[in-house]
């Protein structure tokens, strides 16, 4: 498989009228600001959206964009799969935002949701905490400790996080159906 390509957060910027701007991040990290226009579809409803988005890219380019451009481009790699040219902003929100690129906040407000980097951080931080404290009662407790480090290892070298993942599926990261069923109408329609 090839790499996506990629439009620095310029290059997008000068496109952005022309380009069908998909957001693979939770609903909560997109309220808190995206890209003018960017549709939502978390990555892991990404599989539901094919058709939707197969039919949407007949009708002009589509970038992917994420926080960061890890999750953009393993979805870039999804799509290219399945017969969908994409690109992924190199840098994702972070890199538009620090272009000096204004972010769209839903109805001005600037909702405080945590990004996934943040969730994964506090979370792998508690476990390995509990697993050493714990292990002063039990040394087993200190598995989980290594069970995260593993996990963080295997997520830089196959650039992929499990973590994010299951934290992903939590409710406060799942989309309202409402508003999924919204953004798979207007990939119909364009």
């Amino acid at each position: 498989m090839s790499t996506p390509r990629t439009l620095d957060a310029d290059q997008a910027s000068s496109r952005l009228h022309e380009l069908i701007v998909l957001d693979v991040r939770t609903p909560g990290e997109y309220a808190a600001g995206h890209l003018p226009g960017a549709l939502n579809i978390p990555l892991d409803h990404l599989d539901r959206a094919l058709p939707d988005i197969r039919h949407a890219s007949q009708h002009g380019d589509i970038l992917v964009v994420c926080a960061s451009g890890s999750r953009s481009e393993n979805a870039c790699h999804t799509l290219a799969a399945q017969g969908i040219t994409t690109a992924t902003l190199t840098g994702g929100t972070g890199a538009w935002a620090a272009a000096g690129h204004a972010l769209h906040h839903p109805d001005g407000a600037r909702r405080t949701a945590w990004s996934m980097e943040r969730q994964v951080r506090l979370t792998a931080g508690a476990v390995v905490l509990a697993g050493l404290t714990l292990g002063q009662l039990h040394p087993a407790f200190r598995l989980a400790s290594a069970g995260i480090a593993g996990g963080l290892v295997l997520s830089a070298a196959t650039n992929t996080c499990g973590m994010a993942a299951l934290l992903a599926k939590l409710p406060h990261n799942r989309p309202h159906q409402g508003d999924l069923e919204a953004t798979l109408a207007a990939l119909r329609n364009h």
